[in-house]
């Protein structure tokens, strides 16, 4: 797992300086709950998770909700602190790990005790991920009962082969029944997709694009794999037990997904996510994107309040010790200046179409966006109506843009 940023130790009551209420009412609210569990650790993955072998008393999943509900009380009392209105809830997302190891009615019981705190939106979109082997027609009634009204799968691949590369443990046969139950509970069903695994033809990938688009899916995320180190894949990788993912693959299983979402009615609004309109993207992940206020719950956690990034004890054991103590869970914080939160709007509105204005750019901008609209890799039409529209090829070097953007900050 990789290392928690450095940064100041924040109060032991988690307490947010006065700047952080500055501009409040004008800003979004969204709820991250972070549930650590996993059935295996993935060799791919550095995602803050843990088996229950990894945990005991005070820290397992029989645990979680008792725990989360200290934080939920610790977050109500620092937000009314800095923030004088009653801003409503707009999005909920539930990540890990895996939510869906936890038994439904906990996840339905989470929902409650949000309720008990918070003012959520009348249309506030709940989201929780799961691995399809989680999941069966009662589980999925009891999250739709309780408030959930969108379900992000993990699939990966529909490639046995391929799965068993990344280490995941579902049968991908199993994918179209799992799908069909969450549509019939009326949920909104997203499908997480990964492109790169070493020993993936682009024949695997064309069928894991086919199987995904043949199951009424709302929303689709495909992620290029990245070796990370400190994974069972990087040791592999550093090894020569297996290859570095390809650039020139990657690019290729960019753009062979983009024509099969294109061609199914899907269509893309950040680079690695393709929705059927405006109203089937993910707004949570675009809160994050557009640079609202969010708190993280659970171990490791990160929050964003008005410019102040805080996070929280990785290990559910540090996180619950801290809450038990009645303490604040973070144990590190930054107050980002005005330079640093104008290069991360840059960064993150550029990968959004047509999100980020030519005009709200710095000056010497310009010609940089000439080029790029030479190069092919923005849209004329959308620069002639002051927007940064990437083209495909623009989303595959996205990255470069940014870099050249914010060396005018």
């Amino acid at each position: 797992m990789p290392a928690q940023p450095t940064g100041e130790v924040p109060p032991r009551d988690g307490s947010l300086p006065a700047s952080a209420g500055v501009g409040a009412a004008d800003r979004g609210l969204s709820l991250y709950i972070h549930v650590p569990y996993c059935r295996v650790r993935c060799g791919y993955c550095d995602f803050n998770t843990y088996t229950a072998e990894d945990l005991g008393p005070g820290a397992s999943r029989e645990d979680f909700r008792a725990n989360l509900a200290r934080e939920l009380d610790l977050s109500v009392t620092t937000l009314a602190e800095v923030d004088a209105g009653d801003r409503e809830v707009s999005t909920i997302f539930f990540g890990g790990g895996t939510p869906t190891l936890l038994p439904a009615n906990v996840l339905a019981g989470v929902m409650d005790d949000i309720r008990a705190r918070f003012r959520l939106a009348a249309d506030v979109e709940v989201t929780t991920e799961a691995n399809p082997d989680t999941l069966d027609p009662d589980y999925i009634a009891t999250l739709a009962g309780s408030g959930f009204n969108r379900v992000s799968m993990g699939m990966q691949s529909a490639v046995p082969h391929v799965l068993a590369t990344l280490d995941r443990t579902h049968d991908p046969d199993k994918i179209p029944e799992v799908a069909r139950w969450v549509k019939e509970a009326g949920l909104d069903l997203s499908l997480d997709l990964i492109y790169g695994t070493p020993g993936e033809s682009i024949e695997d990938w064309r069928r894991s694009l086919d199987v995904a688009l043949s199951n009424d899916v709302d929303h689709i995320s495909a992620y290029s794999l990245i070796v990370e180190p400190g994974t069972k894949m990087g040791a592999m990788v550093r090894r020569g037990q297996l290859p570095m993912p390809d650039e020139d693959d990657l690019a290729d299983k960019y753009e062979i997904a983009d024509a099969a979402m294109t061609a199914a009615g899907l269509h893309w609004y950040e680079v690695s996510n393709w929705s059927t309109g405006t109203e089937t993207r993910c707004l949570h992940n675009m809160a994050y994107w557009q640079g609202a206020d969010w708190w993280g719950y659970g171990p490791g956690a990160h929050s964003h309040v008005g410019g102040v990034r805080f996070w929280n004890a990785k290990h559910p054991r540090a996180w619950a010790d801290r809450l038990l103590a009645g303490q604040s869970p973070s144990i590190g914080r930054e107050v980002l200046d005005e330079q640093t939160r104008e290069i991360e709007r840059i960064m993150l509105a550029a990968r959004i179409d047509s999100e980020l204005r030519l005009d709200s750019l710095a000056a010497g901008s310009e010609q940089a966006i000439r080029t790029f609209v030479k190069q092919g890799l923005l849209d004329e039409d959308g620069v002639a109506d002051g927007r940064f529209k990437p083209t495909l090829q623009g989303r595959l070097l996205a990255d470069h843009m940014v870099r050249v953007l914010t060396e005018f900050v």
